[in-house]
């Protein structure tokens, strides 16, 4: 098994100014690259969720969470298990809208469980959610009708069952 490994952390901190620059500052004095950052308010309004992807060491991992929990606006700060959490990614489509190619344009969409949010003469608008896989292939499949425009949100994570991260 490599020494590389892919792993979510998800944390808890006051939803202030300036907090997401102080946490990912941390990484950037640290030489951490970050993989996939979302960030969004949570369950309480006084704290916002950052859930981070990144590959690296078992070492990094722990380090990064140690020098995390010692920042003042971070309140909680979990790794997420890869395999057993669940975890999703929105993309946003933006593909060309060829009347010949249409049926099969929306056949695939259908395949992939996905949605057609605008449409126009020139072009579609594609919905997508699910791990990031799932969003890889629907990407390759829709090349071939050429991609005008693409957004990602990254991986947001939660842990399976009743537990939430202040039980950790």
């Amino acid at each position: 098994m490599s020494s590389e490994n892919k792993f979510i952390i998800a944390i808890y901190v006051d939803n202030q100014y300036g907090v997401l620059s102080r946490v990912t500052a941390m990484f950037t004095r640290r030489g951490f690259n970050i993989e996939s950052l979302t960030v969004g308010e949570t369950e309480d309004p006084k704290y916002s969720r950052i859930t981070v992807t990144m590959s690296g060491a078992r070492t990094d991992k722990n380090q990064l969470v140690s020098q995390l929990t010692k920042l003042y606006n971070v309140k909680k700060v979990v790794v997420i298990n890869s395999e057993e959490g669940i975890k999703r990614e929105l993309l946003l489509l933006k593909i060309r809208n060829d009347q010949d190619k249409r049926p099969e344009i929306l056949e695939t969409v259908d395949i992939f469980r996905a949605k057609v949010i605008d449409y126009s003469d020139g072009a579609m608008c594609l919905e997508c959610t699910g791990d990031s896989q799932k969003c890889d292939a629907f990407i390759e499949n829709f090349k071939k009708y050429g991609i005008i425009e693409m957004c990602r949100t990254g991986i947001v994570a939660l842990d399976r069952g009743a537990d939430n991260i202040w039980s950790h």
